[in-house]
């Protein structure tokens, strides 16, 4: 990869300047990463349990409304086999007084039929009970798994929470900074910026030279290629990784 370099034209603002807000923003961005870090998974996690107990409420729901049905079924059901039983009574009392054979083989044919109706109910009311009974478990273990989740989640805010508290004032600051000091770079360098921040790892876009190696690769950077990083003329960034070079000197810590 061929070296990017970038003479500075702005007279408003140096070189070594801008290399200082960028060295800052890093630091103050790389403290923001820490503290995000620290809350860890627990965010997805939270998020996790809640999209959980969403999908639960809507089974739970659906079991209830089959319940419902299954219940309305064999109630519909049992109608049915009083009204048939009804029926076979109506007609054994006509076949007593029925006026030939004709008559009464026609209420045998009737009362036969109710008979097969209601035991084609009685079959259906099994069939019905039998799932019912399915869907009743399926609700229990479902209500008890929302239960479970829901008292996980309450213990996954609270920890998210407590983070959040002890580390929120710092985040706000350490925010506000980040703002202003983007505000201060240009559009050209914080774009830049940004894109190899998104990109990199770690999250680091603008390292220092850490014996005689990028901070950020550990790739060798040859002496001149350090000088002119020294001299603080120009964004200098790795030719390996893509990020930004800066000295040791200009963060203020010694070799």
């Amino acid at each position: 990869m061929v070296v990017q370099q970038v003479v500075e034209k702005d007279k408003g603002i140096s070189v070594e300047q801008k290399l200082r807000d960028l060295y800052e923003l890093q630091t103050v961005d790389s403290e923001i990463d820490k503290i995000q870090i620290l809350r860890g998974e627990l965010p997805l996690e939270v998020q996790d349990l809640e999209d959980e107990l969403a999908g639960l409420e809507t089974r739970i729901q659906n079991v209830e409304d089959e319940l419902v049905e299954l219940n309305s079924a064999i109630a519909k059901k049992k109608t049915e086999i009083e009204e048939a039983q009804a029926l076979i009574k109506k007609y054994e009392s006509q076949q007593d007084n029925v006026r030939n054979n004709r008559e009464y083989d026609s209420l045998s044919k009737e009362i036969e039929f109710q008979t097969l109706e209601i035991q084609l109910c009685e079959k259906r009311i099994n069939e019905f009970t039998a799932r019912l009974k399915d869907k009743q478990a399926l609700s229990e273990d479902s209500k008890k798994i929302f239960e479970e989740r829901k008292n996980d989640l309450e213990i996954k805010k609270k920890e998210l929470g407590d983070i959040i508290a002890e580390t929120q004032k710092e985040e706000e600051i350490l925010a506000k900074r980040s703002e202003v000091l983007s505000a201060r770079i240009e559009e050209r360098l914080i774009t830049a910026y940004r894109r190899i921040r998104k990109n990199a790892r770690n999250g680091l876009a603008v390292v220092t030279v850490q014996r005689d190696a990028c901070g950020g690769c550990f790739n060798h950077i040859p002496p001149q290629r350090q000088l002119d990083i020294k001299s603080r003329k120009k964004i200098i960034v790795c030719e390996y990784c893509g990020r930004i070079l800066v000295d040791d000197e200009i963060t203020g810590i010694d070799k």
